[in-house]
C-alpha cells in the first residue's frame, strides 16, 4: 500500500518527491526490499537498477512514470476477498509494519509516522475494513503429513526454489540471495488458501511477478501443506467492528492506499493532490529520507538507495531494445533458470534442485536451455506458444516453465527478435520433382542406417530406444532456418556442452553415401523431413508398438498428437464407457465415442500418437467461442494442412481469434479444462450421467467475464437432425438446456451439411451452462 497520501493541506506541503539519501545518509535497518534478480549477478548498469527498482517498488503510482522500461510496474495485489484469503492477525502485523512481518516485501510502511499505539490501532482498523469487503470466512485446514512429504517433493523439483530458499534435510532454511522469503507463509495463510493462491497466483497478483507453476489443484495443496508444515489450531471466526471499519474507509483515503489499490468501494471525496513529478526530486528529502516523518518508509539498502539517485540525477532516458530485454528477464527473474551474455543461471547451491528423468542428456536435460541468440533461435509463434500456452517439448526436465501472463510479457517475443540476428539462410523449398529424394534423403540420415538421430531422440510421438531427447518434429515449429543450418553444421558452438556429434565437421558431411556428400542438400532434406510433420515417414530404427489403454473406476487422460483431436490432443476415458477427445489447440471438444478407450503407438506416456479405440462420433474442431458480427457472418474455420500443403498457412489461427489455452485441472481424475476467449475465462468439465441403456456426457461450462457481452458457441456441424433442443447425428444426440443465457439458436448451411450455433449472453460475473451429449450402444 504506496502512499500518494491524500492528506489534508498542512500534510501535502510536507508530501516531497521521492528521492535518494545522500550517500552519507544512514539506511534504515531490515531487510530490503526483495528484487531478485538484482542480488545475483546481471547486465544492468547502476542507472538501469534505479530503473527497475524505480518500476518493482510501484513509484509511479504517485510520481508518475520516469523511464519507459517497455513493460508495466507490477499492479499491487488485489484486496478482493482478502478476508478468506488472510489471517486477521497478520493483516493487522503487516499493515503496521510491513518489513518486519514480510521480510523483504515491496511495500512500505505507510503508518511508521505514527506512535506505536496509534499505528497499531489504525492497522486494525484498515484490516477491519478490508475484512468487511468479503463474505467467505478464513479456515485455517488440516494439513495432511503424507502431503507435506509429496508437497516437499514437488517444491524442490519444479522450479520453485528457483525464486525462494531451498531447504536442507533438517528442514532448516538455506539462506541464499536472490530469494523471496516464506516466512511469513504459515502466518499469512490458511491450507485452502495458499492452495488456492498457488493454483492460480495472478488472480490475486495480476504482475506476474508470482507466475503460474501450471500446477494442479492436488499438486498446489501438496506444496502448501509443506509450506504450512502442520496444523494449526482453528481461530475464531473475526466478525468486524462497524466503528473500525468506518475508521478504516477513512483511514485507506487519507493514508494514499488507493494509489496502489484500486477498491470499488473507495470513493473519495475530492481527488487526492498529485505527488511531485520527478523533475522536482530532491536528493536529500523524501520518502527515502529516515527521518521523514510524513513519507512511506522503505528499508532500501545503501545499494539500492545509490542505484536509484544515480537515476534520479541521470534524469528519464530512452532505452534501446537490448537494455529493455534485460531489464524484462530482471524483472521476472528469467536469469534464475536461464543464463544469457554469461550472466546468471542456477547458483550453485540451486544446481542440484534442476533435476531431470534423462540423466544421460546431461546438464542440457536438466538445465533449462540458454537465452543467447534466442530471438534468432526460435519462429516467433514458438516463442509465444512457450510463453503464453504453456507448451512443452522437455518432458523430462522436472523444472517447469512458469507462465508470466501475456499481460506482462507480451512485449517479449517481438522484443528477442528485434535484439537477436543472424544473418539469413535460405533452405530452399523443393519443388515436386525434388520432394521424394529429398523425403527419403531426410528419412534415410535420421535413421539407423544414416546418422542415427532416433537411438538419442524421439521421432512423431514414437519414443527412442535410446535416450528420450525432444521429439525431433518440433524442429521445423520451432526453429529460424539460419539457427538450425548453423546449428547442424556446429552444434558445439550454439549449444556449448551439448551431448551431439558434429556430423558436418569443417562443412564436409561423414555420410558420403547420401546425395553425393553434399553438406547443403543433407541438411536441406532435414529441413524439408521435419516441415512434413505428422505426415513425414518414420524412420529405420524406430519401435511400432501398438497397446490400448483401459479405464478401469477412475477416469484417465491422455495427451499426444490424434486424427480426432489435433496436435495438442487430450483423450478423457470415463468409468461407464463414456470417451471424448480434446483440442487444447482451438479449445474444442472433437470427438467422443462409447466402449473402448484409446490405442497408442507404443508402451508409455506423453505426447505418443491416440486413436479412439471405438468408432467415434467427430465434432468440429475449430474454435468453439466466438463474436460473430452477425447470425450471416461465417465462422471462422482451422487451417488444413495437407502432404501437398505441409505448412501451416496460419499458424496464429486460434491466438488471433482470441483464444488462449490456460491448462488443465484434475479433480478424481477428471479435468476441468480451462482456456480464454478474449476476456471470457471459461472452465470446461465433462462427467458421466446414465439414462437407461444409452451413455450421457454432461458437459458443463462455467464462464467468468468482467463485463456483460455476447458470444457464440458452435456446438454442432454435419448431417444432423433437430427436433427441438435436441440434435441428432449419426448415435450422438446433444440436448441443449432451457437457459437463460441462450439467447439465440441457429443451424444454418455449412458446406455440404449443416451447423448449429448458439448465441449466448453472458452477465458479468460468474454463470454456467449444462449440455448433454447422449451416445447410443
Amino acid at each position: 500500500m504506496m502512499s500518494t497520501r491524500s492528506f489534508g493541506l498542512k500534510h501535502y506541503r510536507l508530501l516531497i518527491a521521492l528521492a535518494c539519501v545522500a550517500v552519507t545518509t544512514p539506511v534504515v535497518a531490515g531487510v530490503p526490499p526483495t528484487v531478485p534478480a538484482l542480488e545475483n549477478d546481471h547486465p544492468l548498469s547502476s542507472k538501469q537498477v534505479g530503473d527497475l527498482l524505480i518500476s518493482e517498488l510501484r513509484c509511479a503510482a504517485c510520481h508518475g512514470e520516469h523511464t519507459d522500461l517497455g513493460f508495466s510496474a507490477p499492479p499491487a495485489p488485489s484486496l478482493n476477498e482478502v478476508r478468506s484469503r488472510v489471517s486477521i492477525d497478520f493483516l493487522r502485523r503487516y499493515i503496521a509494519d510491513p518489513g518486519a512481518t514480510d521480510p523483504g516485501t515491496t511495500m512500505p510502511n505507510v503508518l511508521d509516522h505514527l506512535p506505536e499505539s496509534q499505528r497499531d490501532s489504525v492497522a486494525a482498523d484498515l484490516a477491519d475494513y478490508l475484512q468487511s469487503l468479503g463474505t467467505a470466512q478464513f479456515k485455517v485446514g488440516n494439513v495432511d503429513s503424507a502431503e507435506v512429504a509429496r508437497g516437499k517433493k514437488l517444491f524442490h523439483r519444479v522450479g520453485c526454489v528457483a525464486c525462494h530458499n531451498p531447504r536442507d534435510k533438517d528442514e532448516s532454511l538455506v539462506k541464499l540471495k536472490g530469494s523471496v522469503s516464506l516466512s511469513h507463509v504459515e502466518q499469512k495463510y490458511g491450507l485452502q488458501s495458499l492452495a488456492d493462491f498457488l493454483f492460480r497466483p495472478h488472480d490475486v497478483r495480476p504482475g506476474g511477478r508470482m507466475p503460474d507453476m501450471r500446477l494442479s489443484r492436488r499438486e498446489a495443496t501438496q506444496i502448501a501443506s509443506y509450506l504450512i508444515g502442520k496444523s494449526k489450531s482453528a481461530s475464531p471466526a473475526h466478525q468486524p467492528d462497524p466503528v473500525r471499519v468506518a475508521r478504516g474507509k477513512t483511514a485507506f483515503a487519507e493514508h494514499g492506499c488507493a494509489a496502489c489499490h484500486a477498491l470499488p468501494s473507495q470513493q473519495p471525496k475530492s481527488e487526492p493532490k498529485p505527488a511531485p513529478r520527478w523533475s522536482a526530486a530532491n536528493s536529500s528529502r523524501g520518502c527515502l529520507d529516515p527521518k521523514s516523518k510524513t513519507t512511506p518508509r522503505y528499508r532500501l539498502s545503501k545499494e539500492q538507495t545509490d542505484a536509484i539517485r544515480a537515476t534520479i540525477g541521470a534524469g528519464p532516458t530512452k532505452l534501446d531494445d537490448r537494455s529493455k530485454l534485460n531489464l524484462t528477464l530482471a524483472a521476472f527473474n528469467c536469469t534464475a533458470c536461464h543464463t544469457r551474455a554469461g550472466f546468471s543461471g542456477p547458483t550453485p547451491e540451486r544446481n542440484p534442485h534442476f533435476t531431470t528423468d534423462e540423466p544421460n542428456l546431461g546438464d542440457h536435460g536438466r538445465i533449462p536451455p540458454t537465452l543467447d541468440l534466442a530471438g534468432a533461435k526460435f519462429k516467433t509463434l514458438w516463442l509465444q506458444k512457450v510463453l503464453f500456452d504453456a507448451e512443452v517439448v522437455r518432458p523430462y526436465m522436472h523444472t517447469r516453465m512458469p507462465q508470466f501472463g501475456e499481460a506482462n510479457t507480451g512485449h517479449l517475443p517481438a522484443l528477442f527478435k528485434r535484439t537477436d540476428r543472424l544473418d539469413p539462410v535460405d533452405i530452399p523449398e523443393p519443388s515436386r520433382e525434388e520432394r521424394r529424394t529429398l523425403r527419403d534423403a531426410g528419412n534415410r540420415l535420421l535413421g539407423d542406417k544414416g546418422l542415427n538421430c532416433v537411438t538419442c531422440h524421439n521421432f512423431n510421438g514414437l519414443e527412442s530406444p535410446g535416450f528420450k531427447g525432444m521429439d525431433l518434429m518440433t524442429t521445423f515449429e520451432r526453429l529460424e532456418p539460419a539457427w538450425f543450418d548453423r546449428f547442424m553444421r556446429s552444434p558445439g558452438a550454439m549449444r556449448p556442452g551439448i551431448v551431439m556429434p558434429t556430423y558436418w565437421p569443417d562443412g564436409k558431411a561423414v555420410r558420403t553415401d547420401v546425395l553425393d556428400a553434399n553438406t547443403e542438400q543433407q541438411i536441406r532434406a532435414l529441413w524439408y523431413t521435419f516441415s512434413l510433420g505428422r505426415s513425414a515417414g518414420t524412420p529405420s530404427g524406430m519401435r511400432h508398438v501398438g497397446t490400448k489403454l483401459v479405464v478401469t473406476d477412475k477416469a484417465r487422460v491422455y495427451r499426444g498428437r490424434s486424427r480426432i483431436a489435433g496436435y495438442r490432443g487430450i483423450a478423457v476415458g470415463l468409468p461407464g464407457g463414456v470417451n471424448y477427445a480434446f483440442n487444447a489447440e482451438t479449445g474444442a471438444l472433437s470427438g467422443l465415442w462409447a466402449g473402448e478407450f484409446v490405442s497408442v503407438n507404443w508402451n508409455g506416456q506423453a505426447a505418443g500418437n491416440f486413436n479412439p479405440a471405438a468408432r467415434a462420433v467427430s465434432l468440429p474442431q475449430d474454435v468453439s467461442f466466438y463474436r460473430l458480427t452477425d447470425v450471416k457472418a461465417a465462422w471462422p474455420l482451422r487451417p488444413v494442412m495437407t502432404k501437398e500443403q505441409p505448412v501451416n498457412p496460419d499458424p496464429l489461427y486460434p491466438r488471433n481469434r482470441g483464444y488462449r489455452f490456460l491448462g488443465y485441472q484434475l479433480e478424481d481424475g477428471v479435468p476441468t479444462f480451462r482456456y480464454h476467449s478474449d476476456d471470457l475465462r471459461i472452465a470446461d468439465r465433462s462427467t458421466v450421467l446414465t439414462a437407461g441403456d444409452r451413455r450421457v456426457l454432461q458437459r458443463t461450462l462455467r464462464f467468468s467475464t468482467p463485463k456483460a457481452q455476447t458470444v457464440w458457441f458452435r456446438a454442432l456441424t454435419g448431417s444432423f437432425e433437430s427436433n427441438g433442443s435436441a440434435h441428432r447425428l449419426g448415435k450422438l444426440t446433444l440436448t441443449l438446456p432451457q437457459s437463460s443465457l441462450i439467447d439465440q439458436t441457429t443451424v444454418r448451411p455449412f458446406e455440404k451439411a449443416k451447423e448449429l450455433l448458439v448465441k449466448l449472453r453472458l452477465p458479468a460475473g460468474e454463470s454456467s451452462l449444462e449440455i448433454q451429449y447422449a451416445l447410443e450402444p
